[in-house]
């Protein structure tokens, strides 16, 4: 049985904690007829004064998200003291052998005790450039949803506690088990953050990196190389790789291919025209192109996007 701690931080967000304990309660629902529970599970409530328990007997540790939605606002939580005892804890537990899980914000607070040190992880996507900027000695993904890089696993935004989860319980009871809670609570596969990430949002951060989303905006339809695009903002091509790295996580050629792949699906969820016409509006001389790439980020077909007749 896998001894699991779950460190609910004062102002957690609420349906990440309850995500935690509803999987978790699951899994044991579905074996308990037919083996041995596999998770005995306490939650540790953190507050600024105190906490109502310890991890120090944890195989695994889980933080369920800290529900900031800015950067600013998580910066200041971080420095709460009810964060720096979460923390503390949990540098604790980890040195002593725990594994950790945390999604959303909460990778944050992992990153923070260097336990993400040398690693790949994910978090939310809006996060992504302040996570760069602060913990330059991990890996961050984060066009996916969950990263298990064990003996510590992260997730995306805030949903993706329930992805989280089920890596967890693949990784502590077994793959038939997770895919019996998936459906149990019917769950949908889900593979990457990307089509849910906002260009505009991340570009916004960079006046350059924002000016160059608006020249490929306005260039959309035709080709062009990426030198052009980093000339049109007055930056060599390697500054201009870097700062699109730095700002978005992305290489100049993946930025441009994720605004026209945007562009395509608003046509395709707002307008009746045929594919043939939509990949010449974004800059696809071949339909195959546009139909390929959708699939490939979404794994859905073109005409999934269309509105209800």
């Amino acid at each position: 049985m896998t001894r699991v701690a779950v460190i609910e931080i004062e102002g957690c967000l609420a349906s990440s904690a309850a995500i935690t304990h509803d999987v978790l309660a699951t899994a044991n629902h579905i074996s308990g007829a037919k083996r041995t529970m596999p998770f005995e599970v306490a939650a540790v409530h953190c507050r600024a004064r105190r906490s109502n328990g310890d991890v120090r007997s944890a195989d695994l540790v889980i933080v369920p998200g800290l529900g900031t939605t800015t950067a600013a606002e998580l910066e200041r939580k971080l420095l709460s003291p009810a964060c720096r005892r979460a923390g503390d804890m949990i540098a604790s537990a980890f040195a002593g052998g725990a594994m950790l899980g945390a999604s959303c914000a909460s990778t944050f607070l992992l990153a923070e005790t260097g336990a993400l040190d040398g690693r790949r992880a994910t978090t939310t996507w809006w996060y992504a450039p302040l996570f760069r900027q602060r913990y330059p000695k991990v890996t961050l993904e984060a066009e996916q949803i969950v990263v298990a890089d064990w003996p510590v696993a992260t997730g995306g935004a805030a949903m993706a506690q329930m992805d989280l989860m089920l890596a967890i319980v693949d990784k502590f009871a077994g793959p038939s088990l997770a895919q019996a809670c998936a459906r149990y609570l019917l769950l949908d596969e889900r593979r990457s953050q990307a089509p849910f990430m906002a260009i505009t949002f991340l570009a916004g951060q960079d006046p350059k990196i924002a000016q160059a989303e608006n020249w490929v905006r306005a260039n959309i339809a035709r080709d062009f190389a990426i030198d052009e695009v980093a000339a049109s903002v007055a930056l060599a091509p390697r500054t201009f790789a870097r700062r699109m790295a730095a700002t978005c996580g992305l290489s100049p050629i993946q930025f441009v291919q994720r605004i026209r792949l945007e562009t395509a699906r608003f046509l395709l969820e707002t307008t009746r025209l045929p594919v043939e016409q939509i990949a010449v509006k974004v800059g696809y001389a071949e339909p195959s192109t546009l139909r390929r790439l959708i699939r490939r980020d979404t794994k859905r077909p073109p005409g999934y996007f269309r509105p209800a007749a």
